[in-house]
């Protein structure tokens, strides 16, 4: 069970921390191009501040297993994680986006996944 979890925490926090990472770093015009709704539909405010809990539910993910500080706080990253592609699944739904929502989906299974097996670390 450690060893999936690791797996999909690995593959979840690599994803994340470089999807919030653009998302705080680049520029509205930098995103239009593979983030359409960054700044027309979401104003960048708030996209900055999806892309810092991006970030930290990537370092959620990984630290407190890998510390053993606190290792109930990456089962509250899964969880949290999930919750946000929930949201922004909704999101593409709204806007028209039925391609984007494949991704969306998978990433809630992986999220939901890593919540399930958090909970034997």
């Amino acid at each position: 069970m450690q060893i999936a979890y690791w797996i999909i925490a690995a593959l979840l926090a690599v994803f994340y921390a470089y999807a919030g990472a653009l998302k705080i770093l680049r520029s509205q015009e930098q995103l239009q191009p593979m983030m359409a709704w960054a700044g027309t539909h979401v104003p960048m405010p708030v996209v900055r501040f999806i892309g810092t809990v991006e970030v930290l539910g990537a370092l959620g993910l990984v630290l407190p297993p890998l510390t053993g500080v606190a290792v109930e706080l990456a089962m509250a990253a899964a969880l949290g994680l999930t919750v946000l592609q929930v949201m922004a699944m909704g999101v593409h739904l709204r806007r028209g986006e039925r391609q984007e929502s494949g991704m969306n989906v998978a990433l809630i299974v992986l999220a939901a996944a890593a919540t399930w097996l958090a909970t034997s670390l």
